[in-house]
């Protein structure tokens, strides 16, 4: 065109302007959730939208999601939020499929993280935790966790999880701790419950005992020690080992002192190697006769300097029973004998074949050295140093022990030289990278310890053990694979230690008879502590004279009062009793979801309690999600600088952000976060947005009235009405199956591609440009208005708050999605067939938008609608394809159909510019453009239109 020319249609254009349909809403383009999310919150508290969906849930089928506590201390994390999004996208998408949903959250309030900060203000201020009356100090451990709860609450909200806040449980309540307490009864009364010497990891910084929830693992340096022990006495039947040193090797050189026993591999077999030669930095003297297993010879002798040797015999691992040996500080007050014991678990990966035993310091040294009869010594106190009776070392730190130990041993073997005597003691030193546990609080290595502790019998006459492996086959896992890590924890774990040496808890309100050391297990004095808990709370343990549990026929000076506190664990695990079961709470729960840490935390401790005390599973399903990584896969830490939370993201971003990169994610794997994904996910939000924006627009002044039925429907409309039908069927599995991984990415395909890249292309004509009683443009808006109910339902679940402001722009700020069901699709759209002939359609039409594509870019158009096209089809793809009109489903001005001999296609599609002048409407070129008078610049259809 000329310029003129450019400018006379321009004019035209602007004439016909306000005859187009064009999208109008007051539903932004930009979302500014930072700012309109807490107003949207504040507007759901004036409808007290909380209480319109309890009251509309009533009557319905109950499902019930058990909240997994978090812990009190500190504000909501990323993994929080990771957490509790996927759950209130399940609880929503319930409550929208139909099923009464109560949601009450939980906090974990109790136990050694609150206690240690309450100490670490102590200690700012120079106080001494011990000093200060225990009462007081519960207090203070009480109204620390209680403005966590508080905090945490309004982080949850901010992010748009739905829950009853009013009716919120916390393990301090004084209802939840009677209810712990009975549980810990149950247990007691069945005789599950018993005092025992047992190793268990234990916190020297925190001087208590910690569950295995409770630890992390950290690379260390540690020394480690070859060290011989020179025999005493010959196996019999067996071979003579006069003369000869059996070697062991170890990491933790302090457990030295506490050796009792070796143990061997019966299949494994033995040599005793005569010591030739050795390296100038060799502790070995030469000579030596050094019993180790075949197959580490080579490397033993490498790592301690051996240059020459000599295989005397070798023997099988079960000649060696009946064997003793002198412990390696014998003659330093170490003077017992050491015997040889059956080991399954020794091996040959590392050390030396023979494991040294401190059954005080180790779960199979202590299980075997029982086995065998031999005494359990306790040289370690709480604080992590050696009792007062520990010759040599009386004092010291564990932790400071590698070296005096390695002294002590030297010494020996040093004596032993000069005396002539077999080896004993130091044979060699060095150091090793490992991971060793750490307490996940102080971030301080553990040890293991044998304590008098309060243990829960994993076999026995309850059999929880097998008990609990027998309930989890009726269990749903999500994904499948985590069956076998909670089964396989189940199977392992020891005995449950579940006491602690704290102050703030609930106590294990239980006597022990002083002269007999017997447990009192009398369901009267458990009750009357019930229900002294019920009124006063767990402090009442603290308070009240024991005459008051122990009744008149007992005089309380003939029992102890047990004051340890029971494990954290034990407590969340308890929440089944004092949650579900209430008015519209099922019990079993329908599901647990929690992190796959929980396998050996909440979901393995709420296992055993429920099926030790009501004989069954307390859930029907667990979900389990992944951890949270940065964007290079690392773990998130303050040092790193890599830390994304919650608040940031709120803040700058806004929850739905928040909550579409949670459901766009596996969350049955590891998840990432960051600057960059989260940029990504702003741009997936604003897809979704703008899909919601140009339907609300298109759907401007639309009518019920003006709505066509499905029959009289062009096919484009009915093939999207199938593709919804497939999408609802999608969201359906995955509330039954609880399996959303997928979902909302399809949701956000469909949106892009299906949608805008698709049908609304192709119908923004009719829409635009149609007369208001055309029946395509009407067919096209009665889809539209389903679309718009659909995916504002559908969103619902994880867009909460964009999904309720597009709801609310066409239907008044008086309603909610919220109080609405999910879409449901009317049977009769599902159409499998027509599925299939549209994506043929869609394919051969992607071949064609390339050729356009092309021929823009070669400058034989500008834009699509300037072109015609001319498709050669084969016989069967004329029949199959060539009834459609293919100019409206390629945006053309133009395009025809060329039946061409044959059952294969001859070439592809050609592509001309269109004959004719340019609509200044609908912008089509046609050469009927100008035969109207009255309105030159328009082609027939639009004269039409605007004529009307």
């Amino acid at each position: 065109m000329s310029d003129k020319s450019d400018m006379n249609f321009k004019e035209q254009q602007d004439r016909y302007r306000d005859t187009v349909f064009l999208p109008r809403t007051s539903f932004p383009m930009r979302g500014g959730l930072p700012k309109r999310e807490p107003e949207i919150l504040q507007h759901w508290a004036e409808m007290d939208l909380d209480g319109k969906i309890r009251e509309a849930g009533k009557g319905r089928p109950v499902f019930t999601l058990h909240d997994g506590p978090p812990y009190a201390n500190g504000h909501i994390h990323i993994g929080h939020a990771l957490n509790k999004v996927m759950k209130d996208v399940i609880n929503r998408a319930h409550r929208m499929s139909g099923f009464e949903v109560r949601y009450l959250p939980g906090w974990d309030c109790h136990g050694l993280p609150i206690e240690w900060r309450i100490e670490e203000q102590y200690r700012k201020a120079g106080k001494d935790k011990d000093t200060v009356p225990v009462l007081q100090f519960r207090e203070e451990c009480r109204q620390y966790a209680a403005e966590w709860v508080g905090n945490q609450a309004e982080g949850f909200k901010r992010i748009g999880i739905q829950a009853e806040w009013e009716n919120r449980y916390v393990t301090m309540d004084f209802s939840s701790e009677a209810k712990i307490v009975e549980e810990i009864g149950r247990f007691l009364l069945d005789g599950s419950l018993y005092r025992g010497l047992r190793p268990v990891m234990w916190s020297p910084v925190e001087k208590t005992a910690l569950a295995e929830a409770e630890i992390e693992y950290h690379d260390i340096d540690s020394t480690t020690l070859f060290v011989a022990f020179p025999a005493v006495k010959d196996p019999t039947p067996g071979q003579a080992l006069k003369g000869v040193s059996a070697v062991i090797w170890t990491t933790t050189p302090w457990t030295i002192p506490a050796n009792r026993a070796l143990a061997y591999g019966p299949d494994i077999t033995y040599v005793v190697l005569r010591v030739d030669e050795t390296t100038e930095e060799s502790l070995v003297p030469q000579g030596a006769r050094l019993l180790i297993a075949e197959d580490l010879v080579e490397t033993f002798s490498k790592e301690v300097g051996i240059s020459g040797s000599h295989v005397l015999y070798t023997l099988p691992g079960k000649a060696l029973e009946g064997a003793v040996f002198a412990h390696p500080l014998r003659g330093n007050g170490y003077d017992y004998d050491v015997p040889m014991l059956p080991g399954e678990f020794v091996t040959t990966e590392v050390g030396t074949g023979l494991v040294h035993m401190a059954p005080a310091h180790g779960q199979d040294d202590f299980v075997t050295c029982r086995q065998h009869g031999i005494e359990v010594t306790e040289l370690v106190q709480g604080d992590g140093r050696y009792a007062p009776w520990v010759p040599h070392l009386e004092g010291l730190h564990v932790f400071k022990a590698a070296e005096p130990v390695s002294d002590l041993l030297t010494e020996a073997r040093q004596r032993a030289e000069a005396a002539g005597e077999p080896a004993i003691g130091l044979m060699g030193r060095g150091k090793i990278n490992h991971s060793y546990p750490h307490s996940w609080r102080s971030k301080a290595p553990i040890i293991f310890r044998a304590t008098p502790q309060w243990f829960i019998g994993m076999d026995g006459a309850t059999e929880l053990r097998e008990a609990s492996l027998n309930a989890l086959h009726d269990v749903t896992f999500v994904p499948e694979s985590s069956r076998r890590r909670l089964t396989s924890m189940v199977e392992q774990r020891p005995d449950w230690c579940i006491s602690r040496q704290r102050a703030w808890g609930v106590p294990i309100a239980i006597f022990v008879e002083k002269r007999t050391g017997e447990v009192l297990r009398d369901a009267d004095v458990m009750q009357r502590v019930v229900d002294a808990f019920k009124e006063k709370g767990a402090d009442a343990w603290y308070n009240t004279d024991p005459a008051v549990f122990l009744g008149p026929e007992r005089n309380p000076d003939d029992y102890e009062q047990v004051f340890d506190i029971v494990d954290v664990w034990f407590e969340s695990g308890a929440s089944h009793q004092f949650v579900l079961g209430q008015e519209g709470l099922s019990f079993p729960a329908d599901l647990y979801l929690e992190g796959s840490d929980q396998h050996r935390g909440w979901f393995q401790s709420s296992l055993l309690e429920s099926v030790g005390t009501q004989g069954c599973a307390p859930y029907k399903a667990i979900v389990t999600n992944g951890f949270v990584l940065d964007e290079q896969g690392r773990k998130m830490s303050k040092s790193l600088g890599n830390v994304i939370s919650p608040t940031d993201v709120t803040d700058k971003l806004g929850a739905d952000i928040l909550r579409l990169w949670v459901l766009n994610s596996d969350t049955n794997e590891d998840l990432r976060i960051g600057h960059e994904i989260l940029k990504q996910q702003g741009e997936l939000y604003r897809r979704l947005r703008n899909t919601l924006r140009w339907l609300l627009g298109a759907l401007d002044s639309y009518t019920p009235e003006e709505a066509v039925s499905y029959e009289d429907m062009p096919p484009l409309e009915q093939y999207i009405l199938h593709r919804l039908t497939e999408l609802r069927a999608l969201i359906a599995e995955a509330v039954e199956t609880h399996e959303w991984v997928g979902v909302y990415p399809a949701l956000h395909g469909f949106c892009t591609t299906d949608l805008s890249a698709f049908y609304f292309d192709i119908r923004k004509d009719a829409i635009y440009c149609d007369a208001p009683s055309d029946m395509t443009r009407r067919a096209a808006r009665t889809v539209l208005d389903i679309l718009q109910r659909a995916l504002c339902t559908w969103l619902a679940p994880v867009l909460v708050f964009t999904a309720e402001e597009a709801w609310q722009a066409r239907f008044g700020e008086e309603t909610s999605v919220h109080l609405e069901p999910f879409f449901e699709p009317d049977a009769a759209w599902n159409k499998p067939e027509l599925g299939e002939l549209w994506e043929d359609i869609r394919a051969y039409r992607r071949i064609v938008t390339t050729e356009l594509e092309t021929a823009r870019r070669e400058g034989i158009i500008g834009s699509s609608l300037e072109a015609d096209v001319t498709l050669p089809f084969s016989q069967e793809e004329a029949e199959k394809l060539g009834g459609f009109d293919w100019a409206e489903l390629l945006i053309t001005s133009h395009a025809e159909v060329e039946l061409l001999p044959g059952e294969t296609r001859h070439g592809g599609p050609t592509v001309e510019r269109a004959a004719g002048h340019k609509c200044a409407r609908c912008w089509k070129v046609l050469p009927e453009v100008g035969e109207n008078k009255e309105h030159p610049a328009l082609c027939l259809r639009c004269v039409n239109v605007v004529s009307a």
